[in-house]
């Protein structure tokens, strides 16, 4: 999984799916999209950024736990994961 972010100044934070027809058939195509919509619809998402997931061909053949790891730690890279940082690591201003 690759991902992109940008701050896009709004209230929530919206993403996006690119998935290639080098990860394979329509079938499983559809497959990782629904995956990645179901993991992010129950992640908390820090609010202004806009978020795109590129699925590299990999991604056929994982399943849920998998991409979900995946998923959450490149937005925990990104530090965009809503309320889990501020016990962990404060932000020094």
């Amino acid at each position: 999984m690759v991902m992109k972010a940008l701050p896009s100044g709004l209230a929530f934070s919206r993403y996006g799916f690119s998935v290639s027809r080098r990860v394979g058939n329509a079938v499983l195509r559809n497959r990782v999209k629904r995956l990645l919509r179901e993991i992010l619809r129950q992640a908390l998402l820090q609010p202004g950024w806009d978020i795109v997931f590129i699925a590299r061909p990999l991604a056929a053949g994982a399943d849920y736990a998998s991409l979900e790891k995946s998923v959450k730690g490149l937005l925990a890279r990104a530090r965009l994961l809503a309320g889990v940082y501020e016990d962990v690591c404060p932000r020094i201003n």
